[in-house]
């Protein structure tokens, strides 16, 4: 039997690298799943890359408590619950020293990053308790559990959402609800290639003169000597959305190829 056999799943920035690689994953493992973002074009190619009947989506802004209702009550009205959230739309915002960090910078990361998990948390929430249970897998990322320089709004934002995600769990063991974080290294998807073209081109913090150098650089300085891909944080997902990771609540899952291992 699959895995996610007659499971229902969401997953917010669902066009992006990571979201359309554990939906392909895990419709591939039997699940229904819908997928959110802002962009519907990106959206209608995540489905087209997908290839499945099984999956749909919603152009909804997880910002906006009225929007997040709204893409819960729409996935309940197609397939009659929720087992399954994946929170993992997110953004990067800008490369910039702390002083130079315009604050509607901030207030946007925090935005997307914190609000939306949350958001997301307080209106799936009530419908996996109703259900008996359900999984919440929150994207977080090797930036939070360390520092990361000119990235302050993302650093906070990540370490913010490991924060929310032992809340949740001790609020939702009750309910019937596992929640755990996944922290990836960086992965070969559009927000890398945005990072490293600020990290190449920012006049204090450019060390490295092209895109590439960047890119080199930040895959030698990991164990595995390598970026990680969508798919092996899909998988990880996939994991502790199954029913293989039952005892699993409350961690912190670390998808780095060992980069965090000296530093922690």
């Amino acid at each position: 039997m699959r895995k996610l056999e007659g499971k229902t799943a969401i997953i917010t920035g669902g066009s992006g690298g990571i979201g359309r690689a554990a939906g392909k994953l895990f419709v591939g493992e039997g699940a229904r799943v819908v997928l959110v973002d802002l962009n519907e074009s990106a959206l209608q190619d995540a489905v087209k890359f997908i290839g499945n009947e099984n999956v749909s989506y919603v152009v909804s802004d997880v910002t906006q408590p009225d929007q997040v209702q709204d893409f819960v009550n729409v996935t309940v009205e197609r397939h009659g619950g929720i087992d399954i959230l994946i929170a993992n739309a997110g953004i990067e915002g800008e490369t910039n020293l702390i002083i130079d960090t315009p604050v509607e910078m901030f207030d946007k990361v925090m935005a997307v990053n914190v609000k939306g998990v949350w958001l997301s948390l307080k209106y799936v929430m009530p419908v996996m308790k109703n259900a008996g249970g359900g999984s919440v897998v929150i994207t977080s990322s090797t930036a939070g559990v360390k520092g990361s320089m000119g990235m302050s709004p993302y650093s906070t934002s990540k370490h913010a959402v490991i924060g929310l995600m032992r809340s949740a769990t001790l609020e939702g063991s009750s309910m019937g609800i596992r929640v755990n974080t996944v922290n990836p290294s960086p992965i070969q998807t559009r927000m890398m290639r945005s990072i490293e073209e600020q990290r190449s081109s920012h006049p204090t913090l450019a060390v490295y003169s092209t895109v590439d150098e960047v890119q080199k650089t930040l895959a030698s300085n990991n164990p595995m000597k390598r970026y990680g891909e969508p798919e092996e944080v899909a998988r990880l997902m996939m994991f502790l959305a199954s029913d293989d990771s039952s005892y699993c609540n409350g961690g912190v899952y670390m998808v780095d190829g060992g980069i965090t291992a000296g530093s922690l």
